[in-house]
């Protein structure tokens, strides 16, 4: 998949809408000045860097802000519709968590978190586009969101801060300590970082199902879910090698065959 300069620069619009639409005062102020900072770098960010993660594409980064932004909002209104307690965190402090949790993979204030994968071996077999920025200080993905955050003045209360400290779960090693705490004391106090955590699986899962059963993917994810697919290709891969194989031995042209029979044709003993 990939998407059109159209594509790019609407996602990047509904972004600043939701910024717009949803925060206030001087946090909104900061916020916008962050995003207009980044622009350049936003819209074409990818938010993974291996295909069959999450969309390793350019505009990978904002359509996963978007998607998560959605899901977590659907994903609150149902918590709150089944009777989990929401009173000490507001869809504002959702949806700022949602928007910022990632926000560390745009990198530093000069240098990109992702660059292009020089190497065709990798890019082809092992589906890695991008590789991690060398010339950036390590930090992990969160470290580095609170970081720009605080970089514009954006400032966050004690919830946002955990709920997007705790968005990775257990993927993040260091979450550990705050998920698996033993005692009443240690157990999380408010359930957005689980809130969080469950639309940020959900959208990236979403993202992945998209590249996989899309032209792009290596894998025929639809033919190995429903083997009858499988089947009539392969019937009419047979009756196509049957026809040119028949034209051969009658020579004929191959103007004689069917569409797909040309191109399997071309493929086979064309000159490429």
């Amino acid at each position: 998949m990939k998407f059109t300069a159209e594509q790019l620069q609407e996602n990047w619009d509904k972004l600043i809408n939701i910024v717009e639409t949803t925060f206030e005062g001087e946090r909104k102020e900061n916020l916008l000045q962050m995003y207009e900072y980044f622009k350049e770098r936003a819209m074409f960010a990818p938010a993974s860097g291996v295909v069959y993660y999450h969309n390793a594409i350019p505009g990978g980064y904002v359509d996963h802000i978007l998607n998560i932004t959605e899901c977590c909002t659907k994903i609150y209104e149902m918590w709150k519709e089944m009777g989990a307690h929401t009173d000490e965190y507001t869809l504002e402090n959702v949806i700022f968590c949602a928007l910022h949790h990632d926000l560390g993979k745009l990198g530093d204030m000069t240098e990109d978190y992702y660059v292009p994968n020089e190497s065709e071996w990798h890019r082809i077999n092992q589906g890695k586009m991008y590789e991690y920025n060398d010339k950036l200080h390590y930090m992990t993905v969160t470290d580095r969101a609170v970081w720009l955050l605080n970089e514009f003045g954006i400032k966050m209360n004690q919830i946002e801060y955990l709920a997007l400290r705790l968005t990775d779960g257990m993927y993040e090693e260091a979450n550990k300590g705050y998920l698996m705490g033993f005692g009443e004391g240690k157990n999380l106090k408010t359930n957005l970082p689980l809130i969080l955590h469950q639309g940020d699986m959900m959208a990236t899962r979403l993202e992945k199902e998209r590249y996989m059963f899309s032209k792009d993917s290596s894998i025929n994810y639809s033919e190995i879910l429903n083997p009858e697919l499988k089947e009539e290709r392969q019937k009419e891969e047979k009756k196509s090698v049957d026809n040119i194989k028949k034209a051969i031995s009658e020579e004929k042209t191959p103007d004689i065959l069917s569409e797909k029979s040309k191109d399997l044709f071309d493929e086979l003993f064309g000159d490429k």
